[in-house]
């Protein structure tokens, strides 16, 4: 199983980004695929999920209303959109993938970072 992370990079306040997360090779569409994040000198937190089953999210109280997570599972992909973007959004962001035997694996991250 591998993760893929893409469309990091440097934005300015306010302005936004969208991450991707390729992933392969396996049952995509079965496993809740999640966005996590770790700051400098801070721990990885839990940013987005999105179920396999009715496609429900959840979202940081952090994040909310500026944050959206969605999939095509169809092209076994999972997105991150991100507007409104702040400094303190500034973190590697990893993709995550858990099945429901508790199995989960992880991307090796993209550097996303707000600044003027």
């Amino acid at each position: 199983v591998q993760l893929v992370e893409s469309g990091g990079g440097l934005v300015q306040p306010g302005g936004s980004l969208r991450l991707s997360c390729a992933a392969s090779p396996f049952t995509f569409s079965s496993y809740a695929m999640s966005w996590y994040r770790q700051a400098p000198g801070k721990e990885r937190g839990l940013v987005a999920t999105i179920t396999s089953a009715d496609g429900s999210t959840n979202y940081a109280d952090s994040v909310k209303g500026r944050f959206t997570i969605y999939r095509e599972n169809d092209w076994n992909t999972v997105y991150l959109q991100m507007n409104s973007l702040k400094p303190e959004d500034t973190a590697v962001y990893y993709c995550h993938a858990l099945d429901n035997y508790g199995m989960e694996y992880w991307g090796k991250g993209t550097l996303v970072t707000v600044s003027s």
